[in-house]
């Protein structure tokens, strides 16, 4: 960076990326209770129950990623507009609600965990809709957030000097926003209810989310190695006419169990494995021509540049190619309905949650969240030090650990409790009981402390950056 003095839209950034790793620690740490109370069914039992923990786990999980988003719009906007964030006083204002919001939700959550079963449960206690359980006064508050987020981004978009990536982020906000609204209303149908669900669970994560990545990806490689600003936004053109497309297309892959036309299990199953190939063909054609790049200048004896940010390249790349394993394969070989037939509701669901929202969103942000870190530092070039390497193998050696505990696990479901058994209850009782599938769930709890533990290195590396100038490479 060039000044020491940060816009306020960065300023702003930091505060949203402090609080969302703040949520990341929250997640990993009600993550382990759970994973705890699979292997000692009885630990926190009425104090803190393993619906709880799993409630807390997975909503912390979005609402981090939500924070950390919205984090670095407010951190690229300036470079790629030339101006800062106009209306940044809404939005530290906004930043202060949102932050008191889920203080309270969580609170809640953790201290009065029921209610009545009529009306006042669905405003100020839980709305009972898995993954999007927030109060429904939360819910308004979290609109309201979001559309002066987005009215924020817009006004600075027309303002300044609007670049391919600040016009698709534009784009992708509205869908963001938008479709968050179809998880706001009951309907007496079950089917129609889980057919709007959906629309908020599957094209949050599968289609805005995934566009927005794109577009994180495409500035992070501007700014970390030089790439060409047309080949990236070439790339990310694509993605958006693919995932726009295939995104809505394979939320078909849910419509299996909910009473909609079969058509729609083969369509789904196939555009949904479509979803992560063109920002891994955007990193794979990037890094080719930016190593093309380098090694003509090398031979013409000129100055090559250099990565000027090793801990957040890492990051990002982790992405790309975890993004098509948790969301490319693992998503793939369980939703082909011929194989979801056994699969549904078993641990390879989860086996795919944890890579694909782990390989797909958190690698980049935390990239992000570096990029953050040397630019409020003023750092030039920005190298690894033992807490990163430490913290990115931990993290990711935890997660992946994880997932192929799950995926173990899901397959004695498979065998025993579908396959052997007809999908029984005493089939999914004997396949708990399983030999394989209680040692996955002690390996799951292993690799979730082994991944905490990476935390705790990032954090150390996060919070002391620009402190010290020891780097190991």
């Amino acid at each position: 960076m060039a000044n020491n003095t940060l816009d306020e839209s960065k300023q702003l950034a930091t505060w949203y990326f402090a609080f969302a790793f703040i949520l990341f620690g929250a997640q990993l740490l009600f993550g382990l209770v759970a994973a705890v109370q699979f292997v000692m069914p009885g630990f926190l039992f009425e104090i803190l129950d393993f619906s709880v923990a799993r409630m807390i786990h997975i909503n912390a999980l979005v609402v981090w990623m939500v924070f950390a988003m919205i984090g670095s719009v407010y951190w690229l906007l300036p470079d790629e507009t030339g101006i800062d964030t106009v209306g940044i006083k809404i939005g530290k204002l906004l930043y202060w609600v949102f932050v008191a919001a889920i203080a309270v939700v969580v609170l809640v959550y953790i201290f009065v965990q029921t209610g009545p079963a009529d009306e006042t449960t669905i405003w100020f206690i839980n709305e009972g809709r898995e993954y999007i359980e927030a109060p429904r006064w939360a819910d308004i508050g979290i609109v309201v957030v979001v559309l002066g987020f987005v009215g924020n981004l817009f006004l600075t978009g027309m303002k300044g000097n609007r670049s391919g990536i600040v016009t698709v982020i534009m784009a992708d906000m509205i869908a963001f926003a938008g479709i968050y609204l179809a998880g706001m209303f009951f309907t007496d149908n079950i089917s129609v209810d889980q057919y709007w669900w959906w629309w908020v669970i599957h094209l949050w994560v599968e289609a805005t989310w995934e566009v927005f990545v794109g577009s994180i990806a495409a500035y992070g490689l501007i700014t970390m190695i030089g790439a060409h600003r047309k080949v990236v936004e070439m790339w990310l053109w694509i993605e958006v006419a693919m995932l726009f497309g295939s995104g809505i297309l394979g939320m078909g892959h849910h419509y299996f169990w909910i009473g909609t036309p079969e058509y729609w299990w083969e369509i789904g199953a196939l555009f949904s494995a479509l979803e992560p190939l063109p920002l891994v063909a955007m990193f794979v054609h990037v890094l080719y021509d930016w190593g093309k790049t380098q090694g003509a200048e090398e031979e013409k004896g000129n100055a090559v540049s250099v990565i000027n940010n090793k801990p957040a390249f890492t990051w990002f790349v982790l992405n790309a190619f975890g993004n098509f394993l948790g969301a490319g394969v693992w998503g793939f070989f369980h939703t082909l309905p011929q194989v979801n037939l056994y699969t549904h509701g078993t641990q390879f669901t989860a086996a795919h949650g944890h890579l694909a929202f782990f390989g797909a969103y958190a690698t980049i942000l935390i990239g992000m969240m570096y990029i953050a870190v040397q630019g409020k530092n003023n750092i030039k070039i920005l190298n690894n030090t033992k807490s990163s390497i430490w913290g990115v193998s931990l993290v990711t050696g935890g997660v992946m650990g994880m997932t192929v505990a799950l995926t173990i696990a899901g397959y004695v479901q498979v065998l025993v409790s579908r396959a052997q058994m007809g999908a029984t209850w005493a089939g999914y009782f004997d396949g708990q009981n399983g030999l394989w599938f209680s040692q996955a769930m002690d390996w799951r709890l292993i690799m979730g402390v082994v991944t905490f533990l990476g935390f705790l290195f990032l954090t150390k590396d996060l919070l002391s950056t620009g402190k010290s100038s020891v780097h190991v490479r």
